[in-house]
């Protein structure tokens, strides 16, 4: 079969291959699913970390500088999803995936989300000044973070191959993340709704550490934060 069949069978199998769905209890990873038409459906809160600026810093600084930048920031950012109970789902060059299930799961990623924040800055970019005492070098990240219902499917070919996120929480949790890093921490209002007091006032005395942004360009209310959460 020539390569041009073979993908012109490939698409009408997947077009005209009936979906089997089934509800998940746990994060799905590849080896969960099958290539062919199959998914995993979820309630799940989406987390996205990304390293702002990550083009700039390329330009104007040295290779193995931005490197040490990536892996402390994607290190530290992987260690405290984990370490709040999500699931690393995803690394798409300067930003990683997370995701979150069960009752708790809006607090715990939102907890997350500023934690992360308060490492950026109280380590990673405080141990960077301290190295490169004379660096230009500003660290600038954003976190987004969205809830919904997901579908999740395995696709690509086999030997290389992932899982695809489909759903409004994936999407939106990576527009946020994309926004100017004037709030590092991002959630929509579907999150906001359900944090628990412990991930929604801080400091002392207590007060709202959310500040309501309105509707977004996007279309729905968002919320952002730029509190900090230690580790």
């Amino acid at each position: 079969m020539s390569l041009k069949d073979e993908l012109d069978a490939y698409v009408q199998k997947t077009l005209d291959e009936q979906w089997e769905r089934r509800a998940g209890q746990k994060v799905p990873d590849t080896d969960d699913l099958p290539l062919k038409n199959l998914a995993v459906e979820i309630d799940a809160t989406v987390l996205y970390a990304d390293l702002a600026s990550s083009t700039r810093m390329v330009e104007v600084h040295k290779d193995w500088f931005a490197a040490e930048v990536y892996k402390s920031y994607l290190y530290c950012a992987a260690k405290i999803i984990r370490a709040r109970g999500g699931i690393i789902t995803a690394y798409d060059g300067d930003r990683v995936m997370g995701v979150f299930i069960g009752n708790s799961k809006n607090s715990a990623a939102a907890k997350c989300g500023l934690q992360i924040n308060w490492t950026s800055k109280k380590m990673v970019a405080a141990k960077i000044a301290e190295k490169y005492p004379k660096s230009s070098f500003v660290l600038k990240q954003r976190v987004g973070i969205d809830t919904s219902k997901l579908f999740v499917a395995r696709t690509g070919i086999r030997g290389s191959n992932d899982l695809v996120w489909v759903g409004n929480a994936a999407n939106n949790a990576a527009k946020l993340a994309a926004l100017a890093p004037r709030y590092p921490t991002y959630i929509t209002a579907d999150v906001y709704n359900k944090l628990n007091e412990t991930s929604k006032l801080g400091g002392d005395p207590k007060r709202n550490m959310w500040t309501d942004l309105g509707t977004s360009d996007m279309g729905y209310q968002i919320y952002g934060s730029t509190f900090l959460w230690s580790v």
